[in-house]
């Protein structure tokens, strides 16, 4: 099963070409430094519009077959943040643990963490993760939470992902 990874960065001034797009590639340089597994990538930058992002969260989990689709942007409180909505439109089921543990690693670092809104689901053999819009964050945040990654996707019957275990160190249990 070849395995693809979708990457949104929801940002009306990055889609609007106003500011470069670090968030996108900061998570794409995670990945590429984590996964072991030959992967591709379907990356956007969109803007932060609810049915433009449930559409393109639809199109990555049942027209591409993502494994993983990783958002950046739109967690916050602003009004024009809506990708956890989005997010919770289009899953099956959530999993509010990530969102949880992605809030405890920030808050160690600002108390603003109580803001961000983050949240995980799955949508048919996709799971599809809110990140927060900075690089920084990105990896705080995404470092947290995606040991447990390659085994939910397995649970869910996604593409299996391997990672360098050096770099960082799935866990699946013992069978």
């Amino acid at each position: 099963m070849k395995l693809t990874i979708g990457i949104l960065n929801i940002s009306d001034r990055a889609s609007a070409g106003i500011y470069e797009d670090t968030p996108g590639k900061a998570c794409l340089e995670l990945l590429r430094e984590w996964i072991s597994s030959p992967f591709e990538t379907d990356y956007r930058v969109i803007p932060d519009d609810c049915a433009t992002i449930e559409a393109e969260l639809k199109r990555l989990s049942d027209d591409v077959g993502c494994a993983l689709v990783v958002t950046t942007g739109g967690t916050g409180p602003a009004p024009r943040d809506v990708t956890p909505e989005a997010t919770i439109a289009v899953c099956e089921k959530l999993l509010p643990g990530f969102g949880e543990q992605m809030r405890s690693i920030s808050l160690r670092q600002v108390p603003t963490a109580i803001l961000s809104r983050q949240t995980a689901g799955i949508r048919k053999k996709t799971l599809i993760v809110n990140l927060p819009g900075r690089p920084k964050a990105i990896r705080e945040n995404l470092e947290a939470v995606f040991p447990a990654i390659p085994y939910c996707i397995d649970l869910i019957g996604g593409a299996r992902i391997e990672t360098r275990p050096d770099a960082m160190k799935a866990f699946r249990p013992a069978s």
